[in-house]
């Protein structure tokens, strides 16, 4: 097992912010992070490289995505989370990601 975590409150709350079935979707596929890690892939899971994964929800409401990266000892970090409204993922967003991403592996 994997031990899924979210960066902090801000991603707790993009989460919770997310429609209902939407966010239900997206519960159950880090539930499924957590069982499969590294091993979940194509549909649940999207690689980006350099360490940045996009785990992926659909539901009535839309498509939401949460980018995230794995740690040593199992342990997997959602650090952002935002819902989709075109078919490729924002550059935006991926941007914002790659950010974050940086800062958590200890760079600037």
């Amino acid at each position: 097992m994997f031990d899924v975590q979210t960066l902090n409150e801000q991603v707790d709350n993009q989460i919770k912010e997310l429609p209902v079935s939407l966010r239900a979707k997206f519960l159950s596929n880090m539930e499924l992070l957590a069982e499969f890690g590294n091993k979940l892939g194509e549909p649940y899971v999207s690689a980006f490289g350099d360490g940045l994964f996009e785990l992926r929800a659909k539901g009535k409401e839309g498509i939401a995505r949460g980018f995230f990266t794995f740690q040593k000892d199992k342990i997997v970090i959602i650090f952002h989370c935002f819902i989709k409204k075109s078919q490729k993922t924002p550059r935006n967003e991926l941007q914002k990601a790659r950010k974050i991403l940086s800062q958590i592996k200890g760079g600037k």
